[in-house]
């Protein structure tokens, strides 16, 4: 691939005069003003960092990441997971039990998601009116926010044949007649790579590094990089946030450079992440009156089962998801046992060598067949059934988060039949072994063999390898201070000049892969934010 034919709008910008600040470069303390604060890039963050430039406002973005571009994807795991991901990918809940990927750049999780987009589904938006009062969240309140956002990041139908590891779930959905469809995704001119992980080479992809952000920046936003955010400082007599408190980083993006900034600003967009919104507010002490802060944070755990298939799939080329199946989502009541969403990950080297089970020559036996390998995964929607109440993010000794997320027995009765779902479907498909990832698990030849094997395997953590790239709630909307944080238009309740715009907002979890959904929840409060700013200027 040669870097002369794909253009770099983003170094270009920078060629520009964007003001894009990078920490580690800063030579001297910052001390700096803005209307509006935003803290963090990705998809809440680009969304409100686009509408709010666009009002006029003037916008200050911080991102504790670096500002990658186009140029700097490479396509290399080794390179890209130190680069991209919160804890080089290696971020875990806090008995291991879960492996979670989240985005750490400029764009966050927009650069390195695999542009699979769904609608908040019509069942988990009645969930969210019936029982916290959201009654202006309906399917009609909020269908032209999604149609802003499907426009403005080219989201639609994808018409390429779906690649070989899709193509095994849709075969093996077809044999067994279950549900399935194609999935919609927000690329532009996509080449099929298949390396959405490792950050989009061509600017395809429809990210907040390639389509907000840059607006943001053009119409005069500032941008400070490798910059952590500290605390922030309340004025209990107002009830404001009045300062941000924050240390620079060094290149690496890790370790503090010894400058510091404070920024003051009249409004404050928090949009951290669900793990990283509700830990700021934490080490602030800006804990909300009902104590739910960093409460009921739900992570869509996934149980995954890799198969062998006679036939060469490559599962590191082609568009990584493209085919899903909702037969065991919306089939029965929402606090019954966990539903589950079917959909394939990419498969390369360095992930799948630390998520498969297995050791030297057992695990080399394995990874020697893959371009055969397959594997499918199983979305868990997490957050209906009573005793499915997610996770807690707390403080580790430094300061730095954690998620606690016990895995009850609700969960665990979700991996086992899910396991059973995608072993069935793997053999109607055609595969001559299947393995759910578990360390006790070994390769089985028939259907019979595997769901003996998976009834006898102990469901634990650490022997189950599970895994999340999909974190939501910690501080949810709801229609007074009782049982939400903030309310459906993100607003604190107690902290009037602060809003939350990232996936942390939602009550449950979604019960889809959530990007579409923070661009429309996002899109949705920054219009109402600008118009109320708007007017307290006069």
């Amino acid at each position: 691939m040669s870097d002369e034919k794909i253009p770099d709008p983003l170094r270009a910008g920078l060629a520009q005069g964007w003001k894009v600040f990078d920490g580690a470069k800063q030579v001297q303390d910052l001390e700096w003003r803005a209307d509006v604060l935003i803290i963090g890039s990705g998809a809440g963050g680009g969304i409100a960092a686009e509408r709010l430039a666009l009002a006029g406002l003037d916008v200050l973005i911080i991102e504790e990441g670096g500002f990658y571009t186009s140029s700097d994807f490479r396509l290399r795991e080794d390179k890209a997971y130190p680069e991209l991901y919160q804890e080089s990918a290696g971020r875990q809940t806090l008995d291991k039990g879960i492996s979670i990927l989240q985005g750490k750049a400029v764009g966050g999780g927009t650069v390195v998601n695999w542009t699979s987009c769904f609608r908040t589904p019509p069942d988990t938006l009645r969930w969210w009116q019936e029982r916290y009062g959201l009654t202006g969240l309906s399917r009609e309140a909020m269908r032209p926010w999604f149609e802003k956002a499907e426009q403005r990041l080219g989201i639609m139908d994808w018409d390429v044949t779906p690649n070989g590891n899709n193509l095994v779930l849709e075969r093996g959905c077809q044999a067994l007649g279950y549900r399935h469809a194609r999935i919609r995704r927000n690329v532009r001119g996509c080449w099929n790579l298949g390396y959405c992980g490792m950050g989009c080479p061509t600017n395809a992809k429809q990210s907040m590094l390639v389509t907000c952000i840059p607006e943001a920046l053009k119409r005069g936003a500032r941008l400070l990089t490798r910059a952590r955010l500290e605390r922030l400082q309340a004025d209990q007599g107002t009830g404001r946030i009045v300062k941000a408190h924050g240390a620079l980083l060094e290149a690496d993006g890790l370790r503090a450079n010894g400058r510091r900034f404070t920024i003051s600003a009249r409004h404050i967009v928090l949009a951290a992440g669900a793990i990283g919104s509700p830990a700021l507010m934490l080490r602030s002490g800006l804990l909300d009156p009902a104590g739910l802060t960093g409460k009921r944070t739900f992570l869509h755990p996934v149980a995954l089962s890799a198969a062998i298939m006679p036939e060469k799939i490559e599962p590191y080329n082609g568009a990584p998801q493209t085919v899903y199946s909702d037969h065991f989502m919306h089939t029965q009541s929402l606090d019954g046992p966990l539903g589950f969403k079917l959909e394939v990950p990419p498969i390369h080297p360095l992930l799948a060598s630390v998520t498969f089970p297995g050791f030297g020559s057992e695990q080399l036996q394995l990874l020697q067949q893959f371009p055969h390998l397959h594997a499918t995964l199983a979305l868990l929607r997490d957050g209906f059934h009573p005793d499915s109440e997610g996770g807690e993010v707390k403080l580790r000794d430094d300061g730095g988060p954690v998620l606690d997320y016990p895995l009850g027995d609700v969960i665990w009765d979700g991996v086992y039949r899910s396991w059973m779902v995608m072993a069935e479907m793997q053999f109607a498909a055609g595969a001559s072994q299947v393995m759910p990832l578990h360390e006790r698990a070994e390769p089985a030849t028939s259907w019979k063999q595997a769901k003996a094997m998976i009834a006898d395997l102990p469901l634990q953590p650490l022997m189950a390898k599970l895994m999340s790239a999909h974190v939501m709630g910690g501080m949810a909307m709801g229609d007074d201070p009782t049982r939400g944080v903030v309310d459906d238009y993100g607003r604190h309740w107690q902290w009037r000049n602060l809003t939350v715009l990232d996936g942390s907002v939602f009550p449950t979890s979604v019960g889809a892969n959530p990007q579409l959904s923070i661009y429309a929840f996002a899109w949705r409060a920054a219009e109402k934010l600008a118009d109320i700013l708007r007017r307290e200027a006069g």
